[in-house]
């Protein structure tokens, strides 16, 4: 297993290069303007121009610049500095990053303990009026887009635009640090928003997976030893069919933590999705090279922590 995922991470750093090196050519072949004009300004002096693009590095050659660009990620962990602002990419991220994780974690919390209970049950009394009903509800969820659940619960919870005030709204994010409770609450609505956006997938597919699971041959077994049908469900059945659920929420889980670009933009909380998208729009290329990065870096360790989890998830799995 050791050896395993060792060559699991030395493949994580080669997908890392590969990401990198596909960023940084999009970056040269796709038209986003220059970006020592978007430092100096309209109206600086082509002299300006020059010198801003002689500080950043823009005069040399593009395998030069690729390489002080990998070599500073590797060895020092620099993102480099953005165009825009200045700041190091670096810093702009660990700033960006709580809010992130935060949305992220407590959201993923919500989905996973909605989604649960409403696939067993789904599973188990598949047919029945419940399940049609819990299925019903999960396909509505599902189709509903994230920006448009974000802004109808705003309209209708936000405690100052909405037309039943319970909830904070957009504009109340606060640090965790700053106050544990204004925290807690600022962030309770895009939490619901964006869980009820992904419980649908999961209770539909761990719906799916259970019912497949309980038709197996183990499962058939262990209901003949005279196991109580709870402990079959819960500890023999389940156990089997979460690990494709498994699969989707490290991949989810690993793309969020690269931005939840929607919902931070709809509530204002400040992420890695809302400073990706101002870096888009001001087309700051180390933001958006270092946003990326992240998001793939997020994406690698949650597949690795995935396959890890199949093995205790799953005996049959294990190596």
């Amino acid at each position: 297993m050791i050896g395993y995922i060792v060559r699991r991470l030395l493949w994580s750093v080669v997908v890392l290069l590969c990401v990198c090196a596909v960023t940084f050519a999009l970056f040269f072949l796709l038209p986003s303007g220059d970006p020592a004009v978007l430092r100096a300004g309209k109206n600086a002096s082509p002299e300006t121009i020059a010198q801003i693009r002689a500080q950043l590095g823009l005069d040399e050659p593009v395998y030069t610049q690729f390489w002080t660009y990998v070599k500073g990620i590797f060895l020092h962990f620099d993102l480099g500095y953005s165009y825009y602002s200045g700041a190091s990419v670096s810093s702009l991220l660990r700033d960006r990053l709580p809010a992130t994780l935060a949305l992220t974690v407590g959201a993923a919390v919500l989905w996973v303990a909605i989604a649960t209970p409403i696939g067993i049950v789904s599973a188990l009394r598949r047919r029945t009026w419940v399940d049609r009903l819990f299925m019903g509800g999960a396909l509505i969820a599902i189709s509903a887009p994230v920006y448009w659940v974000g802004l109808l619960a705003l309209y209708l919870f936000a405690d100052d635009i909405g037309r039943f005030p319970l909830l904070p709204g957009a504009n109340s994010y606060v640090g965790l640090t700053e106050d544990p409770g204004g925290w807690f609450g600022s962030l309770l609505l895009p939490w619901l928003v964006l869980a009820g956006a992904f419980a649908g997938v999961y209770a539909r597919m761990l719906r799916s997976s259970l019912i497949e699971t309980m038709s197996e041959d183990f499962v058939r077994t262990a209901r003949a030893k005279g196991i109580p049908e709870r402990q079959v469900v819960l500890r023999h059945g389940l156990r089997v069919a979460i690990t494709p659920v498994v699969t989707l929420l490290g991949i989810d889980l690993g793309v969020l933590l690269g931005g939840a670009l929607l919902t931070e933009t709809v509530f204002n909380v400040p992420g890695i999705g809302s400073l990706s998208l101002d870096a888009i729009r001001y087309a700051d290329f180390p933001v958006i090279q270092g946003t990326v990065l992240l998001a793939a870096l997020f994406v690698v360790l949650a597949n690795l922590v995935v396959d890890v989890v199949y093995a205790y998830l799953d005996p049959r799995v294990r190596t």
